[in-house]
This record gives C-alpha cells, structure tokens and sequence, in this order.
C-alpha cells in the first residue's frame, strides 16, 4: 500500500482505564466520529505503528479493535462514510505528520 489510506476503526474495550487509553491512542492518529469510532487517514507504517501500540494498550482475550480500509484518502475513502441523523464528520484536512 502506498500513500494514505482512509482507516475506519472501531472498538470494545472492557476495562475504563484501558478504554481511556485506547481513545487517547486513537485521537493521535485520527478523528473521533462516535466515542469508539475512529476516521484515520494512515500510510502503512502509521497502522503499523498504531496497530503496535493498541496492541500493548488491549487485553487480547477481552477487547477488540477492528479496523476497516476505506480506500485511498485521495480516492473516495475520504466519502465512504454516509450518516444518519447529526451530519456532523471532522473535515477533510489532507495528510498530518505524526
């Protein structure tokens, strides 16, 4: 995978302090669109870097993270989200330098 890709990413944790963690993690590397789902504009060695560190964050037989591509961030990925109700989504702000 080249460039960045759009990364829809939710989770189920159990425990609070683990959850609060997870979220923090997620809002380095994304926008929140509900409290446990994440859009994430990502290259492949920032998932990897996410995936390592919610990976030290979950409890692995507890928890669960699922992570869906969109597609390329300049592609539609950025559109592939359709909402019902509140249409309020983080806008589109191009590439961010973690």
């Amino acid at each position: 995978m080249s460039g960045r890709n759009v990364f829809l990413v939710a989770y189920d944790v159990r425990d609070s302090k683990r959850l609060r963690r997870t979220h923090k993690t997620l809002g380095d590397y994304g926008d929140a669109l509900q409290f446990s789902v994440f859009q994430c504009a990502m290259s492949a060695s920032e998932k990897e870097l996410l995936l390592g560190e919610l990976s030290e964050i979950i409890h692995h037989k507890e928890d669960r993270i699922l992570i869906v591509d969109l597609g390329p961030q300049q592609g539609c990925g950025s559109r592939a989200i359709q909402v019902l109700g509140n249409q309020e989504l983080p806008p589109d702000a191009g590439p961010v330098v973690i």
